[in-house]
């Protein structure tokens, strides 16, 4: 179907993502499948930077993914709408955005490497999204393929419910073919060919045993075959394959598909299978948002072009020729270039301006979108990931996207002076398209600092900063981002009141201050008899919001603090927005320092794989950098999986040190988990650098 085409029927439209550990070959599959697809005329290789879809100059020099990209094609009447998302942990908020907007997802898997630390935080991501999903084990031509053991893998740490489709005819060097186990056909690979046969001979016992358990593990799920299995008939594929879509969708099931996609082998099989067992928006059904005045009110949009519109923007990309491009997902109704709509999380109207279809690089441009459609649009003006895009007269909001906050900082100023402005600009064009990444001006240095998920998340940065946005710039080393609160309560008053010539300025706030474990932010109004007006209540929580931004121990986000406001007074005259907003300010910054102020540093969970030789040495350097080892398993032969947490401020330089521990065969993967109390001697420390830093700007 060519993209200008009138909208697809919705039962003939998969939106899939593809996700996976690192190296597990996401990338090459899916420059397989647009290749399969028709969609490319050349196949692009990511070892040397030609993949379509790793179109960023970044992704081509280091070889993975970090921009998932969106692109459409077309597989037997069907048009399959493809996410392509990045397996390294740093951009693990491109795999959220994406698993929140897509309807089912592969699983890739490396035959050797089998689950592995990032595919089990997809996999927990992909749960807490509810995708159902079907599994290919890559490839299985490499040294040390097994795919029955990576099955096992799948069962044992995922609770995948995996069930082999297919059985691969040979492995390694010798991989040739697969078998079909449902429809009882082999398939062997000529080049980029596949030539459908009978199974082979020796291959034909374990076949058969194989289609058996795999009928018997679908039986429990549908009456008709258990009735036919007990009966010792034989059972139709067809039956088989309609009992199978029906388990996969409920997530009861992982149906696992086998090949080498590198080699072209197992990907044509691989197509049939996402059209075969993964969703439409008709299967996946309405999407539920809330009512906007009344958030214990839900409203439900079905995937029909006859409901009120409704979209989520889960994206944005700066384009140099076109501007922001601004990706959606259409969940109900038909959208429409030059449309007015209302982005209800915003609460402001936007125009349409073009719609896009994109094939990565390139876009097609459509005069409309329909339910389950993934497009770019240009013009939007204050839409930001996460956002609800909807009808004017039917507004909802659809839930938002989870973003884990940053961890990692550095300090970053222009090489040249004049470069002030335009690297603000950069840096704010950057942060509207990652929200994972933020940006802070630090006052008292006058420095800007830039956080992000990760080391290589900022480098990547810092890449594009000059690459894209022609911004040479001096670079700090890479520090934690800490967090301040409080572990004891307060109660504080102050009085603000100045007179300049003309209108004075007057406050007076009492409020308690006290601990929020893990809930946040949260502020309570309890004055009685309008001490306080009610014009005047927004203005102390402003003043107190824009506190906890800067921070007062010293100078990081403050957090999980709840603020009740008890009473104060005003003046007629004097009292202003402004004059409450600096009184709120100073008041909860004077109890915050007498409430046990602390830091707190993030907590990372680690997973470090490494040869038993070695299983001391990485232990116990773990344990000096304060690190808890909670879990050591049999990862594979001669192979140990160690699983810990650690202060990610211990980390830094690690990955040098696990080379050269284990000789360059242990690697690891490391994740945020939550932020934690710091020891005070090391808190006590960290105050004096600052302080001494500090001194030193100054003179």
């Amino acid at each position: 179907m060519h993209p200008n085409c009138k909208i697809m029927p919705l039962n003939k439209l998969r939106n899939i993502g593809i996700a996976a550990h690192i190296d597990a070959g996401k990338t090459t599959v899916t420059e397989r499948i647009l290749f399969f697809t028709g969609t490319t005329r050349k196949i692009g290789e990511v070892h040397d930077g030609q993949a379509t879809m790793d179109f960023m100059k970044q992704e081509q020099e280091r070889g993975i993914t970090i921009a998932s990209a969106a692109i459409s094609c077309s597989w037997k009447g069907h048009q399959i709408n493809l996410i392509d998302t990045p397996g390294h942990v740093d951009f693990t908020v491109e795999v959220e955005r994406s698993l929140r907007v897509i309807d089912g997802m592969v699983a890739v898997f490396c035959a050797v490497g089998g689950v592995e630390p990032q595919s089990e935080t997809v996999w927990n991501q992909a749960d807490r999204y509810r995708v159902p999903r079907i599994a290919f084990i890559n490839k299985m031509d490499r040294t040390g393929a097994e795919f029955s053991q990576v099955v096992a893998q799948m069962n044992k740490y995922l609770d995948a419910n995996a069930l082999p489709f297919q059985l691969p005819m040979g492995a390694e060097d010798n991989f040739e073919g697969i078998i079909d186990l449902l429809e009882q056909k082999a398939y062997i690979f000529k080049d980029a060919e596949q030539v459908e046969t009978d199974i082979p001979q020796e291959y034909l016992e374990k076949s058969k045993a194989a289609r058996d358990w795999m009928a018997e593990k679908i039986a429990e799920f549908n009456d008709e075959i258990m009735q036919l299995f007990f009966d010792e008939k034989e059972i139709p594929a067809e039956l088989l394959k309609k009992a199978a879509r029906e388990a996969a969708l409920k997530m009861l099931i992982t149906p696992v598909f086998c090949g080498a996609a590198y080699k072209n082998k197992g990907v044509h099989l691989l197509l049939d299978a996402v059209v075969d067992y993964l969703p439409s928006p008709i299967d996946v059904g309405a999407v539920v948002g809330l009512d906007i005045d009344d958030p214990q009110k839900s409203h439900s949009r079905h995937p029909s072009g006859k409901e009120p519109f409704s979209a989520l923007a889960f994206k944005l990309i700066h384009d140099p020729f076109v501007g922001q491009q601004t990706f959606v997902r259409v969940f109900s109704g038909v959208l429409r270039s030059g449309m007015q709509i209302l982005n209800s999380t915003k609460n402001k109207n936007e125009r349409i301006g073009r719609i896009f279809r994109i094939h990565a690089k390139e876009r097609v441009e459509i005069n409309e979108a329909g339910p389950g459609d993934i497009v770019a649009l240009i013009g939007l003006k204050l839409t930001k990931t996460g956002d609800t895009l909807c009808d004017m007269d039917h507004p909802l909001f659809l839930e938002n996207i989870h973003i884990p906050p940053p961890v990692v900082e550095l300090k970053i100023t222009p090489s040249k002076r004049a470069d002030q402005v335009k690297l603000g600009e950069a840096l704010n064009k950057l942060m509207n398209e990652d929200p994972s990444f933020n940006v802070r001006f630090d006052d008292e240095t006058e420095e800007t600092v830039v956080s992000g998920m990760g080391e290589l998340h900022l480098e990547i940065i810092i890449d594009r900063l000059k690459h894209e946005f022609k911004v040479e710039a001096e670079v700090g080393e890479p520090a934690v981002a800490f967090r301040e609160t409080i572990t004891g309560e307060k109660e504080c008053s102050y009085k603000h009141s100045k007179q300049t010539g003309g209108k004075g300025q007057f406050a007076h706030t009492v409020m308690r201050i006290e601990p929020n474990d893990g809930k946040g932010y949260e502020f309570v109004d309890k004055v009685k008899g309008g001490n306080i007006p009610n014009e005047f209540i927004q203005s102390v929580n402003k003043g107190i919001l824009k506190t906890l931004e800067k921070g007062i121990l010293a100078g990081y986000p403050v957090v999980d603090v709840k603020v009740v406001l008890l009473d104060g007074s005003h003046h007629p005259v004097d009292s202003s927005d402004m004059a409450f907003q600096t009184c709120a300010s100073i008041c909860f910054k004077h109890g915050f320092m007498k409430a046990n102020p602390i830091l707190l540093e993030p907590m990372m969970k680690i997973e470090v794989n490494t040869p038993d030789d070695y299983i001391g040495e990485v232990s116990g350097n773990l344990n000096r950098r304060r690190g808890k080892i909670e879990a050591m398993r049999r990862y594979r032969k001669g192979a140990q999986k160690i699983n810990g947490f650690v202060p990610l401020m211990e980390m830094f330089g690690y990955a040098n040190q696990l080379r050269n521990l284990s000789s360059g065969r242990a690697n690891y993967s490391m994740e945020f988990l939550k932020y934690t109390p710091i020891p005070q001697a090391i808190q006590e420390k960290i105050l004096k650098e600052l302080e001494d830093q500090k001194k030193l700007i100054k003179k």
